[in-house]
């Protein structure tokens, strides 16, 4: 199967293009041809063509609406549709999703769209979300098939009459198994707490840097990894409420993996999110998770069993969570050990590549959605 994936930047790392490596290597690897179209040069075409994926450089597309710049990246991307003649063309993040489908739609070529998170979720302002569910349900009459990461996302998006039932399917993110023995962390010294994320509005790093301000008589260290265009702000943030003594902000890291497992507690609180990789990364190195119920966390986090859920925003709340687990060593082993049995059950790379694979191989069957009538 020739297989062509589409995403809109490769000059970050984030949770989209991770899960779009990891399927494009686990295809490559069971015999599938692949070819990666990505806007731009950067780390995720350095990373992809060390995995030995063939990668395709898009001049024209850009994150940010841009009439002229999108015109002209609509034209590249059917330029390679055409040249590349894939069975199957799978779209991941927002622009590559609206462009790539607009680019296909006069191919006989099946297309897939993955939504790592709607653009019309919960905490998007009424206009906004009103267009872009406009905008994606036009597009879903051009997919073959779209696939959802969330339960939540899937349930949102039928509601708003984006696609139907039949049209969409959860898969999980899954994560492959690093195959590390994990030990028991030893709890002398300071309760560790760690963060990644990209530095972006979204991510709310300064509530948690306000949270851990609450707990001065706790003993604690944080680490954030992860850069972005709020990661200035994050450490004068951390400077003015004088954390910056137990407070580590270490950047893009490439031993992610390493960071985890010498850290007791793993935090994300976000205004919305998909089913983040992070948080499964954090469940396979025994981590409980404190997290914001937001979107397609609470699939993944099950509250007072394998980590803490608090609502979105909630500082006050955020702090009791990271005082419970700092004060109950016991909690956090008991915790940790159950995120890792839920990993291994739900959350693994081989499930998610099968039912993806599946759902190629129902579109090349049925094919392309847009011939069908």
């Amino acid at each position: 199967m020739k297989i062509t994936y589409v995403i809109t930047r490769s000059d970050v790392i984030g949770g989209a293009s991770m899960h779009l490596l990891e399927l494009a290597q686990g295809a490559q690897q069971s015999g599938h041809e692949i070819t990666i179209l990505a806007g731009g040069r950067g780390v995720f075409l350095d990373r992809a063509t060390t995995l030995g994926i063939r990668c395709i450089t898009l001049q024209h597309m850009v994150r940010e609406i841009s009439p002229f710049r999108d015109w002209l990246a609509y034209k590249e991307l059917k330029k390679h549709f055409r040249s590349l003649a894939p069975d199957i063309i799978h779209l991941h993040s927002s622009k590559a999703g609206t462009l790539g489908r607009l680019a296909a739609r006069d191919l006989s070529v099946p297309v897939i769209f993955t939504a790592h998170g709607w653009a019309f979720t919960e905490g998007v302002s009424p206009v906004r979300r009103a267009l872009y569910i406009c905008i994606e349900k036009a597009l879903a009459r051009l997919s073959a098939h779209i696939i959802t990461v969330s339960e939540y996302d899937r349930a949102l998006a039928i509601k708003a009459g984006v696609g139907n039932e039949a049209l969409i399917t959860t898969i999980h993110n899954g994560i492959a198994d690093d195959c590390r023995e994990i030990g028991i962390k030893s709890n002398e010294g300071p309760v560790r707490l760690i963060m990644v994320a990209r530095f972006d509005t979204p991510k709310r790093q300064r509530d948690l840097l306000l949270a851990l301000s609450k707990l001065p008589s706790q003993d604690w260290t944080a680490e954030f990894v992860g850069s972005g265009p709020t990661l200035a702000k994050a450490r004068e943030f951390a400077r003015e409420q004088q954390l910056l003594d137990r407070v580590i902000f270490s950047g893009a890291c490439d031993d992610v993996p390493d960071r985890l497992q010498n850290a007791h507690v793993f935090v994300l609180v976000s205004d919305w999110e998909g089913l983040p990789l992070s948080i499964l990364e954090a469940m396979r190195a025994k981590l409980p998770v404190i997290a914001s119920k937001v979107g397609g966390v609470p699939e993944a986090v099950m509250d007072g069993e394998t980590g803490l859920l608090v609502d979105r925003g909630d500082t006050h709340s955020l702090a009791i969570a990271i005082k419970r687990l700092i004060t109950q060593p016991g909690m956090r082993e008991s915790m940790g050990m159950a995120g890792r049995t839920r990993f291994d059950t739900e959350f693994t790379f081989q499930t998610m590549m099968a039912k993806t694979l599946s759902i190629y191989n129902s579109a090349i069957s049925n094919g392309p959605f847009n011939k069908r009538k």
